[in-house]
């Protein structure tokens, strides 16, 4: 059989199924025994194997629920199968599980019959069309947000000034205890305006960035701010290339995130930093082929239900005495390397989710 397959065997992609390499859903071809004859750069990636290592190899094998794969190539010989659309779940050891829709079609060739198997991943639409609804959502409430700061700023030095002039010509300390109240809420206020405002101040020049650097320089921060009762643990990949960026806006994007998760669990409880690879990502409607996946994840009471969609809104803050302002800077800076962050959370395990495009040149 393996003489047979070797023929199947191509050199960059080329071959009878070469046009399957411009998908980005992943494509496998299988023979009638469940041994692998094709699969394009998105299957590779997906189940992390060489495309020429895997020729002739089991599909099944790759999987600790290999059944789900024996189903499918049982179709094949099968007189009235043409094809077959169908959830499937391909759990692998050591690594999270696959769920996948899976457009199964009958191949047919000179040396039997065969399968394709096209994958798309489930839900993945459903919850692009969600965060892009939401991304859009929460920009134009941070653009409404600033136009207003803008708006704010000017008169409100106006105020701190007359306050000033009239306290200079009281005579009455009493009086000017008033003043001083003026003084203060209005020097208050100019400090939340500037930080509204932080984001709009001109960018640095992108330099390459050693995420786990920026990590390390967060955690002594916050271990230091909670230096009783926080652990903050790492699960770093190595591997892992440089990012294009801003080294200061990374650092304040990921110091907002920890931090918020350091003072929902009132500064006792544990957080993670987790770094890994991620593949054929979608990012605000752009498809990368590998992207920085950095997880900051902590065992607290979860973000109440009733502000769990609006997080990324300026001014939303699930804390008493917050100022709703860490998170929408933090999205707007990693939004300005191209990436984004998203938000799981229950009661006990809440992860933040930061996405960055890995480029060549920070390879």
């Amino acid at each position: 059989m393996r003489s047979v397959l070797r023929k199947f065997k191509r050199p960059a992609g080329a071959g009878r199924f070469a046009g399957l390499e411009l998908l980005g859903s992943p494509v496998v071809v299988l023979d009638d025994q469940g041994l692998i004859r094709y699969l394009n750069t998105a299957a590779a990636e997906t189940f992390e194997i060489s495309d020429r290592a895997a020729i002739g190899q089991s599909f099944r094998a790759l999987f600790t629920n290999p059944g789900v794969i024996d189903d499918l190539t049982g179709l094949v010989g099968r007189s009235d199968f043409t094809d077959r659309g169908q959830d499937i779940l391909l759990e692998r050891v050591g690594r999270d599980a696959l769920a996948f829709h899976c457009l199964a079609v009958a191949v047919e060739a000179s040396d039997g019959g065969g399968l394709l198997l096209e994958l798309h991943a489930n839900n993945q639409r459903a919850r692009v069309d969600r965060e892009e609804r939401l991304l859009d959502a929460a920009r134009a409430n941070r653009e409404l947000v600033r136009n207003l700061a803008h708006e704010i700023k000017n008169p409100l030095g106006g105020v701190r000034g007359a306050a000033q002039l009239l306290e200079s010509e009281l005579n009455v300390p009493a009086l000017r205890e008033y003043t001083q109240v003026i003084i203060r809420e209005s020097d208050r206020l100019r400090a939340l305006v500037d930080r509204l405002l932080a984001p709009d101040r001109r960018p640095k020049p992108f330099a390459p960035v050693s995420i786990h650097e920026v990590c390390e320089q967060v955690r002594g921060v916050l271990l230091a701010e909670f230096s009783r009762g926080l652990a903050i643990d790492r699960d770093y990949d190595p591997s892992l290339p440089d990012v294009m960026g801003d080294r200061e806006q990374l650092v304040q994007a990921l110091l907002n995130l920890v931090r918020n998760a350091a003072e929902a669990l009132e500064g006792r409880g544990r957080i993670q930093l987790r770094t890994r690879v991620a593949r054929q990502i979608v990012i605000d409607r752009v498809r990368h082929k590998l992207a920085l996946e950095l997880h900051v994840i902590d065992n607290g009471p979860g973000i109440p239900d009733s502000i769990r969609d609006r997080v990324f809104f300026p001014l939303v803050s699930g804390r008493e005495g917050g100022s709703g302002l860490g998170l929408p800077l933090a999205q707007t800076y990693i939004e300005r390397h191209g990436g984004t962050i998203e938000c799981e959370s229950q009661p006990g395990l809440t992860d933040f989710r930061i996405l960055l495009p890995i480029h060549s040149a920070a390879k």
